[in-house]
């Protein structure tokens, strides 16, 4: 642990001293940073729904398993999951859309 810690802070540190660079203004070269972040942040949130969905359709199959008479209340309870965990991706992208010009 203490190993990879020290490791988080040299990298931090490197990270640190190479802001000046972003501080100099360059004629040549202009990144759109809004929408490269953006990106990031699709990709995070997509992930974040791909886990969510697959550990929430994994104990729903679980439950099953153990309980099959219980059915009909599992199914509700996991498509309305399901509903609000793909929401997550889809404000993301609303917002991305809106924000990315």
């Amino acid at each position: 642990m203490r190993r990879t810690m020290s490791w988080v802070f040299m990298a931090l540190a490197v990270m640190f001293f190479a802001l000046p660079v972003f501080a100099q203004s360059g004629s040549g070269s202009s990144v759109n940073w809004v929408a490269l972040a953006a990106g990031f942040s699709m990709a995070i949130a997509s992930a974040g729904c791909g886990i969510g969905q697959g550990r929430a359709t994994a104990s729903a199959t679980e439950a099953l398993a153990r309980n099959p008479a219980a059915r009909p209340g599992i199914t509700f309870a996991l498509i309305l999951g399901l509903a609000l965990i793909e929401s997550l991706a889809l404000y993301t992208f609303v917002i991305i859309f809106l924000k990315v010009k």
